[in-house]
């Protein structure tokens, strides 16, 4: 019987996350995982947060990889570097997990748990199932926006997942490889969509555990009104079989 701890990388796309980061990687470290590395994907922060990153590779509490990119164009194309960096170091998990800290570091072991004992091709970080829940400090408009746009993909994919959006996800390294990630072209929020219909339509399972999601305290949302119009579109593009995606 094969003992050894599966090597898990967190991906991790930054963008003038200079405060956020160290801490981030402070409470990865305290979850005392075996085999556990962080993998910083930063797009030229013009705050600094690639050279804390490099630091961190030198000094941090666990291994942290920094692949710097030279460009800032979305969160989908940060995620598929790292992601295809990580398959290429031989990761069996890949955790995927947004810097600002609003995403709890202390659920990652038991999303591991579920990916390594069930059936499930990939784990989701839900707010909406039961005993999960967004920010409590979230304006109305903004808990509603995010429940219509669950419900929008939902009844155009059929996706059967309570928090369609969900940026924080524990991975297979062999589902990323069925899905084929490299491929994947969308962006913000129609990334999380785009990668969990691929999994669906190659009839692989998405678990779902609860997180409480909290708002960011440092730096400032990348939500823009392109990346907004690039989620409502998205949903169609797959549905029709669009080419490109």
């Amino acid at each position: 019987m094969n003992n050894v701890a599966p090597q898990i990388t967190v991906v991790v796309p930054t963008y003038n996350e200079r405060e956020n980061l160290p801490k981030l990687v402070d409470r990865l470290a305290a979850l005392k995982i075996p085999n556990l590395a962080a993998l910083v994907v930063d797009d030229n922060s013009p705050d600094g947060t690639g050279e804390v990153a490099d630091k961190l590779g030198i000094d941090g509490p666990i291994p942290v990889g920094v692949l710097h990119r030279t460009a800032k164009d979305g969160l989908g194309r940060a995620y598929v570097a790292g992601m295809t960096r990580a398959l290429a170091e031989n990761a069996d998990i890949v955790i995927q997990m947004d810097a600002d800290l609003s995403h709890p570091s202390e659920v990652i072991p038991a999303m591991i748990e579920i990916l390594t004992t069930t059936d499930a091709a990939v784990v989701l970080g839900s707010r909406y199932v039961e005993g999960g829940a967004v920010a409590g400090d979230w304006p109305w408009h903004r808990k509603a926006l995010s429940a219509w746009a669950n419900f929008y993909v939902n009844a155009i994919l059929r996706l059967h997942v309570k928090d369609a959006t969900a940026g924080f996800k524990a991975w297979h390294a062999k589902t990323l490889r069925a899905i084929d990630v490299e491929s994947v072209q969308s962006n913000g929020y129609a990334f999380q969509v785009e990668m969990n219909y691929r999994v669906v339509q190659r009839g692989m399972k998405i678990a779902e555990t609860p997180i409480r999601f909290e708002e960011r305290t440092d730096g400032v949302s990348k939500m823009s009104l392109a990346v907004q119009l690039e989620s409502a579109l998205v949903p169609w593009k797959l549905k029709f079989g669009k080419k490109s995606l």
